[in-house]
């Protein structure tokens, strides 16, 4: 694996891709960003509202990770959690960057479900969850990348994830 490469770890709201990452980034030794921290502020509202995002809500957002990955992308790499639901995302972030590699932490709607209803301070309610999944467009053969099942604790996650990077 490239030390080079932008990871993005990615899936619904719930998979843990800010712990995931943050983990992934410490045994890489490689700079963490929170895709979170990338929304807007009218974007976090909406969300907290209860209310899903859309396309042209999402695009700043992924202008702005884009940028990220893109500066990262030649200066050592780094590690980057965003949900990147659609594959039109992916692409986006693959045009600025075309090293970015993916990886989808997968489960099952009620795992992630009693996950993210655990989880606190966190401005995404659980209610959007459902938005989230009739969205997800799993990674495909043709994307770089790799899916983890989450099934497990955060150590046993990641483990699972630089192996699969370690093999691609």
């Amino acid at each position: 694996m490239s030390s080079q490469r932008v990871i993005v770890v990615m899936g619904v709201a719930g998979t843990g891709k800010s712990t995931v990452g943050r983990l992934l980034a410490e045994e890489l030794g490689l700079p963490y960003a929170e895709g979170d921290a990338f929304h807007p502020a009218a974007n976090v509202a909406k969300m907290s509202a209860g209310t899903p995002l859309d396309d042209a809500d999402r695009l700043p957002w992924l202008d702005a990770i884009g940028e990220w990955i893109r500066n990262r992308a030649g200066r050592g790499g780094g590690v980057v959690a965003a949900s990147c639901l659609k594959r039109a995302y992916r692409d986006r972030l693959r045009a600025t960057a075309p090293g970015a590699v993916f990886v989808h932490l997968t489960g099952d709607r009620e795992l992630v479900g009693r996950r993210m209803a655990d989880r606190k301070g966190h401005f995404m309610p659980t209610s959007l969850l459902d938005s989230q999944f009739a969205v997800l467009e799993p990674l495909q053969a043709d994307e770089p990348g790799t899916a983890v099942d989450v099934t497990g604790t955060p150590e046993e996650i990641t483990a699972r994830a630089l192996a699969a990077l370690r093999a691609l």
